[in-house]
């Protein structure tokens, strides 16, 4: 008969492989690398709508288009007024005119629930047309954390290009690739230098897979 002791020894060895067993799937998720997808629109999107640049509000001020990539906060005296430049489906997620996003109401929605408050300021734009709620989605922060060795291709603006304002810049990237270890814990941003694309993590990216938003591609970076 095996003694009180082996017994103790065995069952000892049997919890310690349940514990293991359940720390293991934890453990792999924690050691499987980020994900980041740029976020751009499906312009294959059978009868889909295409919008002008919000480069004019509602009472026919001109406002700047561009300074919805400087990853700051925008205030606004009245909202952003978009145009049809090619009538169409309508969609919850859209690249207008230099690749400003607009989002509608139901992404809004979901973008609160994750709790990306901090990271992304949501501007009431009146889609002309329409009444349903759209918002300009303006990323908050720039992040330093493009991968050059592993992008297909990097050109930087020299001084020969005589173009002070962006010297040392991205001139093109192609293939971009980030480096997750410089995005830390940012699900919406902007890439340094290269602006004009929008970053999602995999967290935002399943998000709007599950939540049926129309219109969004991602690539993965």
């Amino acid at each position: 008969m095996r003694s009180l002791a082996m017994m103790s020894v065995d069952l000892a060895r049997y919890l310690q492989t349940r514990v293991d067993a359940q720390q293991a799937p934890h453990e792999e998720a924690m050691n499987t690398p980020k994900r980041y997808f740029e976020l751009w629109d499906d312009l294959h999107i059978p009868g889909r709508w295409h919008l002008s640049t919000p480069d004019v509000d509602e009472t026919g001020r001109e406002i700047d288009p561009w300074q919805f990539k400087d990853g700051v906060v925008v205030t606004l005296g009245a909202a952003p007024l978009l145009r049809m430049s090619h009538p169409g489906r309508a969609l919850d997620f859209t690249l207008t005119g230099l690749t400003v996003p607009l989002v509608h109401g139901r992404a809004v929605s979901l973008f609160k629930r994750l709790s990306l408050d901090q990271e992304v300021q949501f501007i009431p734009t009146h889609v002309e047309g329409f009444t349903e709620p759209y918002f300009l989605l303006n990323a908050l922060r720039i992040i330093r954390c493009i991968d050059d060795a592993r992008c297909e291709e990097v050109l930087y603006w020299l001084p020969e290009d005589n173009r002070p304002d962006k010297e040392g810049q991205y001139r093109n990237v192609r293939g971009m690739k980030v480096d997750p270890e410089k995005v830390g814990d940012a699900n919406v941003f902007r890439p340094w230098g290269w602006t004009a694309v929008l970053i999602v993590s995999e967290r935002v990216k399943r998000a709007m897979e599950n939540e049926g938003i129309t219109g969004p591609r991602f690539v993965e970076v």
